[in-house]
């Protein structure tokens, strides 16, 4: 098999993989939201996904010299999953707008924690082959949509996979822990270690959450 074919199997699975990340973290986001606003959510994050993922390809070197940053996009997925497990089920009216930009907030925050481990992988499939790197910028845009207007539907429809869904997240997470490599050389985490530690930290974020709320209806 020639080289560039094989590159270019690698780069639509790791899309396939990796994407399905942000898909997650999107249908989740917009699962409460009007149909109308789910697909302009939607659309707002898949474009914040893709553009995030240009800027990490040319700034990839610079990005990995800053210490820590793996780590802290891994400690901010174990945040939002928390905040996705205490969303409001339907929203009600008169809060569709706040509703809308919450879940935008939430997607941008999320694609730039996840697009550095989706770039530096197809960065590498890519093998420097500037026509493979943007096919595999381009390949992630129907993907991301197609798989989070897909999650939000079956969220509402089986809303048990909300747990599934912060588990995917949280997974993310931990492999971005996992794979910091200024972490590593202080305290040494496997996957599965980081995950763990991740749902730990899930459930206090759950009940830091759920303390606000409740003294802000006091």
């Amino acid at each position: 098999m020639p080289s560039w074919l094989f590159n270019f199997f690698s780069i639509v699975i790791i899309d396939l993989v990796l994407s399905g990340d942000n898909a997650v973290v999107i249908g989740m986001a917009v699962r409460n939201l009007p149909a109308h606003l789910r697909r302009q959510a939607i659309l707002i994050g898949t474009l914040g996904a893709v553009g995030l993922r240009i800027a990490f390809t040319i700034l990839a070197a610079f990005l990995l010299r800053i210490p820590y940053l793996m780590a802290l996009g891994g400690l901010t997925l174990f945040w939002i999953a928390a905040k996705l497990l205490r969303a409001d089920e339907g929203e009600e009216e008169g809060r569709e707008a706040e509703g809308f930009w919450q879940a935008v907030g939430l997607i941008i925050i999320a694609d730039f924690t996840l697009s550095l481990d989706n770039v530096l992988a197809v960065a590498a499939a890519s093998e420097g082959h500037i026509g493979l790197l943007v096919f595999g910028l381009a390949l992630s845009i129907p993907i991301l949509m197609v798989g989070a207007s897909l999650v939000s539907e079956w969220l509402n429809r089986w809303p048990w996979l909300n747990y599934v869904g912060a588990l995917v997240i949280v997974w993310a997470g931990g492999r971005l822990l996992a794979h910091d490599p200024m972490l590593h050389r202080v305290l040494p985490l496997s996957e599965p270690l980081a995950f763990l530690l991740g749902l730990v930290l899930v459930v206090l974020f759950s009940r830091g959450e759920a303390l606000r709320r409740l003294r802000m209806g006091m």
